[in-house]
C-alpha cells in the first residue's frame, strides 16, 4: 500500500506551496504525527506532519520547488521492503493503488486532505482532517535536531513558541546554553523622535540586486501580494486626508517608552479606541450586505527582509493594555521575520495601518486590503508654523490619509473617524495608557 503526502492548503488563499526543506529523506522511517517537510505558504512556513506510519520511498517535489495544493509531493511505503517497489512504480509512471483510492468507491473523488496533519493549528483540527492529539509535544524541526545534538528530552519541556511549540531557544535553555538571538537584517522599528513621524512599521529590506536585463522570479510571498493587490483594485475606493498635531503623543511616548512601549502600539491603540465609536469603518462589504465585526483587530503592514509584505495583527487592540500590546507586537514582528506566524495572526485584521513616515514621506495613498473596509496611511511628522490664539507657534504635525471602500463607507463617515482620532491624539493621549 502506498500513502501519498499531498501539498496541503495552509490558508484560504493558498493555491500552491513551496518546499522549504525536507525533514525526512528517502528510506527514513516516519511515525504518525511526525514532521516530514516544511512548506512555505503564501505568508508563513509551516510543518507538515505525516498522518501515517511508514517509510519515505521517494520525494516527488524537491526543496525549492513548488507544487499546486492537493498534488502529491512524496510517497510513503508501509514497510521497508516495499520501498524499492514504490520507487520503481514512481519512476516508470506505473499506477499503484494508494490508501485514498483503496478506501474510495468507483466514481467517488478521493479526499486528498486526509493525508497530512498541519502542526500548530489553533482550530483544534488540521485542514487535512486529522485532529491534534491532546498532550502531544509539538517541536520545530530545528529544535528537534538540536535536542538530539544536546541530548535534551523534549517530553518534559514547556514550549515558548506559538501555542506551546518547543523551539530552538527552549532546547538551548534546557541544556544550559545562552539562547542564540534570532538574526534579522533590519531593526524591528526605527526609533521615532519628536521631529520625525512615529513609525509603526520597520524599514523595508533593500531590493535584491540583479544583472541588467535579468528577470528575477517573484517569491511565494510576493506572488501573494500581487494577487491581493489586483483583487483590491476591483473595489471602488476614495481617499480622505487629515492633519494631526502630535506634540502630546510624542510627549507621552518619551515618558513610557522605557517601559517597552512602542509607537506602533500607541498608534494601533489610538485607532482601535476610535473605531469603537465608528463600527462602520471597522466593517467590510459582503454580497449579503455590510459585515460588522465582533472584534477590532488592527493589522500593521511590515516589509519582509526577502521581499513582499505581511500584516501582523494586533487582535482586540482596543481591549488590551498598552504594555501588553507592545510586547505582543514585538513578538509578532520577530516571528513574522522568521515566517513563524499562524494564519490567524496575519489574516484576521479588520483595519490596517501603513506607514512611510520614516522615509520623510509626508502623505501617500494606501491600497485597501481585501476583506477590509479601510486602511490608514501615516506620513511623517514635521515641524510646522501654525497660528495659535492669534500668535505664531511651531507644532509637530503628521499627515494621515484613509482609503475606504465606497460601497459601505462614505466621505462623512471617514471624516468623522479622522476627527475623533485627531481629538484623541491631540488632547487626550494619556487615556491610551489606562
Amino acid at each position: 500500500m502506498i500513502h501519498e503526502i499531498f501539498m496541503p492548503a495552509l490558508s484560504s488563499t493558498m493555491t500552491e506551496g513551496k518546499i522549504v526543506s525536507w525533514v525526512k529523506s528517502p528510506g527514513d522511517k516516519v511515525d504518525k504525527g511526525e514532521t516530514v517537510v516544511i512548506v512555505e505558504s503564501d505568508k508563513a512556513d509551516m510543518d507538515v506532519e505525516s498522518f501515517y506510519e511508514g517509510y519515505v520511498a521517494t520525494i516527488l517535489v524537491e526543496s525549492g520547488d513548488t507544487a499546486p495544493v492537493g498534488s502529491a509531493i512524496a510517497l510513503l511505503a508501509e514497510t521497508e521492503a516495499e520501498i524499492e517497489t514504490v520507487k520503481q512504480q514512481a519512476q516508470s509512471g506505473g499506477k499503484t493503488p494508494t490508501a485514498a483510492e483503496a478506501t474510495t468507491s468507483p466514481g467517488q473523488v478521493a479526499d486528498v486532505t486526509t493525508t497530512v496533519a498541519i502542526a500548530d493549528n489553533t482550530a483544534g483540527s488540521s485542514q487535512n482532517g486529522a485532529e491534534h492529539r491532546a498532550g502531544r509535544v509539538m517541536v520545530s524541526p530545528r529544535a528537534r535536531k538540536l535536542a538530539k545534538e544536546l541530548k535534551v528530552d523534549v517530553s518534559h519541556l514547556q514550549g515558548s513558541g506559538p501555542h506551546g511549540r518547543i523551539v530552538a531557544q527552549d532546547i538551548e535553555a534546557a541544556a544550559g546554553r545562552q539562547p542564540t538571538p534570532a538574526q534579522t537584517k533590519a531593526p524591528v522599528a526605527p526609533t521615532p523622535t519628536v521631529k520625525s513621524a512615529p513609525a509603526p512599521t520597520p524599514a523595508p529590506a533593500p531590493v535584491a540586486t540583479a544583472a541588467s536585463g535579468q528577470v528575477v522570479p517573484l517569491n511565494t510571498l510576493q506572488n501573494a501580494v500581487v494577487r491581493n493587490m489586483v483583487a483590491s483594485l476591483q473595489v471602488p475606493t476614495f481617499h480622505v486626508g487629515y492633519t494631526i498635531t502630535t506634540n502630546e503623543l510624542d510627549k507621552l511616548y518619551k515618558q513610557i517608552k522605557s517601559k517597552g512601549v512602542t509607537m506602533t502600539a500607541l498608534l494601533a491603540k489610538a485607532v482601535a479606541v476610535t473605531l469603537q465609536k465608528h463600527p462602520l469603518v471597522n466593517a467590510s462589504y459582503s454580497e449579503q450586505g455590510i459585515q460588522y465585526r465582533s472584534a477590532i483587530n488592527i493589522a500593521v503592514a511590515v516589509a519582509m527582509d526577502d521581499g513582499g509584505l505581511i500584516t501582523p495583527v494586533l487582535q482586540n487592540a482596543d481591549q488590551i493594555d498598552i504594555y501588553s500590546l507592545s510586547r505582543h507586537w514585538k513578538s509578532l514582528v520577530d516571528r513574522a521575520r522568521l515566517k513563524q506566524l499562524q494564519p490567524e495572526e496575519y489574516n484576521s485584521g479588520t483595519f490596517t495601518l501603513s506607514n512611510l513616515g520614516m522615509f520623510g514621506v509626508d502623505r501617500f495613498d494606501a491600497i485597501l486590503p481585501p476583506g477590509q473596509g479601510a486602511i490608514l496611511a501615516v506620513g511623517a511628522a514635521q515641524s510646522q508654523v501654525v497660528a495659535i490664539d492669534g500668535m505664531f507657534g511651531v507644532r509637530q504635525q503628521m499627515q494621515v490619509n484613509i482609503t475606504c471602500d465606497h460601497r459601505i463607507i462614505y466621505g462623512t463617515h471617514a471624516a468623522a473617524f479622522l476627527q475623533d482620532l485627531a481629538k484623541l491624539i491631540e488632547t487626550n493621549p494619556q487615556s491610551l495608557t489606562m
